[in-house]
């Protein structure tokens, strides 16, 4: 049985970039192996669960091979499983966040553009 640390992992299944932005999220929490915060030493077994959480989104993931060299995209792939419940949530998440999306920008406060600051004066200006 080969042992491996789950940020070599997790860097080898391509969720990060880089061994040290994986250690970042296993110490921030955003990675829970079998349900409980984990250390970035811990040693990950074929059929530990890891829920993850990058932007938005949280996976629920399956081990199910053990690597550490990182390779190709459809390679990393088949060494983890989403599991099914975690797709539609991460969908019906996506399709909400679309549907709100002419909403978020009414919501947001922006800096007002040159246009837009032009009439603030001009409103300014008839007010004195």
């Amino acid at each position: 049985m080969q042992r491996l640390r789950l940020d070599k992992w997790l860097w080898a299944a391509r969720f990060y970039k880089t061994r040290s932005i994986a250690k970042q999220a296993i110490e921030g929490g955003k990675v829970h192996y079998n349900g409980a915060r984990c250390k970035v030493s811990k040693e990950v077994e074929v059929g530990g669960m890891l829920t993850l959480r990058t932007g938005w989104d949280e996976r629920e993931v399956e081990i199910i091979a053990i690597s550490d060299q990182r390779r190709g995209a459809p390679e990393a792939a088949l060494l983890y499983r989403e599991t099914d419940a975690s797709i539609a949530t991460r969908q019906q998440n996506a399709a909400d966040r679309k549907a709100l999306g002419a909403a978020a920008g009414v919501l947001r406060s922006e800096r007002p553009n040159k246009k837009q600051r032009r009439q603030i004066h001009r409103f300014r200006e008839q007010q004195d």
